[in-house]
């Protein structure tokens, strides 16, 4: 899946994004209410995962916000506060659930589970597949049509975030950004060398080619 970590503690920010990446979800981070704003309307999540005190407007103001723009992603909220008039509050503003502070990492992933499974959002983990293209997420495989393909670290991180977001225009600092956590215009050529590479794997031998430049912005897979 596809993640909005919002929470302005460094640490448990850290902490967040590095189990939830280890379980094999995108996370994106951002650590104050202004920026949540804006990632949470601008990018499509599968869920988010908001703390309700940040600094530029709340975990509550941001909720509201969300579900008054139409905008749908389901949010685990994070909070402090265990009284019930804070969890009404939550719930009143757009909140799928509710997880008091300190949690268990393990009730976390259950609870983002079962909010994306209600949405009928939720995905399965073991394998991505567009057209006739296969990744195996447990096995660590890809195949297309049945034959094996053999990728370098960064060439399977690629591919599987382009496979995540099939049909997506993705551009250079995006992808830059969640493959190698770069974000400078300098880097961009890193991602041309790597597409071609990952071309050459692909698409070469087949008479479909499933990666494509979209002018002026990036790339994308699709069937």
């Amino acid at each position: 899946m596809r993640l909005l970590v919002v929470e302005d503690d460094p640490s448990v920010a850290g902490l967040l994004k590095k189990g939830l990446s280890e379980e094999g979800h995108v996370v994106d981070v951002v650590h104050n209410g202004g920026a949540a704003l804006d990632q949470a309307h601008e990018d499509i999540y599968d869920a988010v995962v908001l703390d309700v005190m940040l600094p530029g407007a709340s975990g509550l103001e941001i909720a509201s916000s969300m579900r008054r723009n139409g905008v749908q992603t389901p949010v685990l909220m994070l909070t402090a506060r265990d009284a019930l008039p804070d969890r009404l509050k939550g719930f009143d503003a757009g909140a799928d659930d509710y997880l008091v502070k300190p949690f268990a990492f393990v009730e976390l992933l259950a609870r983002l589970k079962a909010i994306t499974k209600r949405m009928g959002l939720a995905q399965e983990e073991d394998r991505l597949v567009v057209a006739d293209l296969v990744m195996d997420l447990k096995a660590h495989e890809v195949t297309r049509a049945g034959c094996p393909i053999e990728l370098s670290p960064r060439e399977y991180s690629l591919l599987e975030y382009l496979m995540r977001n099939a049909g997506q225009a993705l551009s250079r600092t995006m992808i830059l950004d969640r493959v190698w956590e770069y974000t400078f215009d300098s880097f961009a050529n890193v991602v041309d060398a790597t597409i071609r590479r990952l071309r050459k794997a692909v698409d070469d031998n087949f008479d479909r080619p499933l990666i494509h430049t979209v002018r002026g912005v990036g790339y994308k897979i699709k069937g």
